[in-house]
């Protein structure tokens, strides 16, 4: 009798997860076959902000939601990656691709220097000392003539489309292929660090660190090792966009903005759940596009008035953040895996 109850209790779940497969796999090819109808440059451009942001916004969910750690610099590793890849490029003629892979080690060796002194702090003490942090880039790339000081560096156009160089003249298509890559890619990893020990362990930090400690986890470890994942994961967006707009300087890749923009966007979807930062970039995103375009020009900041006021009422009514209003039983599952 009690194995029929149980089987019974789990018939649902599996029910569940069944139409979850089949949501994913008809969301992935239609993800795949979106750009063979011909959407317009501007909707090709809007799919690759929403894959780059929730890559980015997934990045900062590792150390925070996962850790427990508030990061306010974390775009640091945006700019790391983003300086890589074109300086490597631009200097000495190393592809792109061979730049991806090497800023994805440099912001690693970066996210441990100042990890450890850095993440012995907690709490607002912590989130201070990454918002000094990523200021503090901007300021030195700004007087570093080595990579172009304030100005930064042009990326060189070649002469035709090339898959080596990462450069594509005719169609935004090949960018969003990678894009969508780098986001598939992504996703699939953060979801099997969350159901691994690492994932365990890192939020038994975050929930309790004290009694995570006197079971023997090495809290500091563990938050370097998240702090470091994240960065990993974040670096290559900035290289990919690097070379989709072929120019880097301070104020764009180190630009405090771009450290607040993933914090919001996730903590809206909803902390701590992997399709949460998905949420909230998909939403927050296409609004941003479009009142930019419609209501940035009338120079009264329109848009990022409006920006703010849904930011307001979404986390006023649903401090959970959107990916709230899925099922009870979904969110359960999540919470306790």
């Amino acid at each position: 009798m009690e194995t029929v109850l149980d089987h019974a209790r789990q018939e649902p779940v599996w029910n569940t997860n069944k139409k979850v497969i089949v949501a994913l796999v008809a969301l992935t090819l239609g993800l795949i076959v979106f750009p063979l109808f011909g959407p317009s440059p501007f909707y090709l451009h809007l799919m690759i902000l929403i894959f780059m942001y929730a890559v980015m916004s997934q990045s900062w969910n590792v150390i925070a939601g996962l850790s427990g750690q508030i990061s306010l610099g974390h775009g640091a590793f945006f700019g790391i990656g983003a300086y890589t890849s074109s300086v490597l490029y631009v200097q000495y003629g190393i592809t792109p691709w061979l730049g991806i892979l090497l800023g994805m080690v440099f912001a690693a060796l970066v996210a441990i220097a100042i990890g450890i002194p850095m993440l012995r702090l907690s709490g607002h003490y912590f989130a201070i000392a990454t918002l000094l942090i990523g200021i503090s880039f901007q300021v030195v790339f700004q007087r570093w003539e080595m990579v172009g000081a304030a100005s930064g560096l042009w990326i060189p156009l070649t002469e035709e489309s090339s898959w080596l160089a990462l450069q594509f003249h005719d169609s935004k298509a090949p960018y969003y292929y990678i894009f969508l890559a780098f986001f598939a890619v992504t996703y699939l990893l953060v979801w099997r660090l969350s159901n691994s020990k690492i994932g365990f362990r890192l939020r038994a930090v975050r929930d309790d660190y004290q009694a995570a400690s006197s079971l023997g986890i090495d809290v500091s470890r563990y938050k370097i090792i998240a702090y470091v994942i994240s960065a990993i994961i974040m670096a290559p967006m900035g290289s990919l966009f690097a070379q989709y707009i072929l120019i880097v300087d301070p104020d764009r890749m180190f630009n405090l903005e771009i450290s607040i923009l993933v914090l919001l966007m996730t903590v809206l979807g909803g902390i701590g759940n992997i399709w949460g930062p998905l949420v909230g970039v998909a939403i927050l995103i296409p609004i941003s596009e479009y009142t930019r375009i419609y209501l940035g020009g009338t120079g009264g900041a329109v848009d990022l008035i409006f920006y703010g006021l849904i930011l307001m009422l979404i986390c006023v009514f649903r401090p959970a953040g959107l990916i709230s209003f899925l099922p009870k039983h979904l969110l359960e599952r999540e919470k306790h895996r």
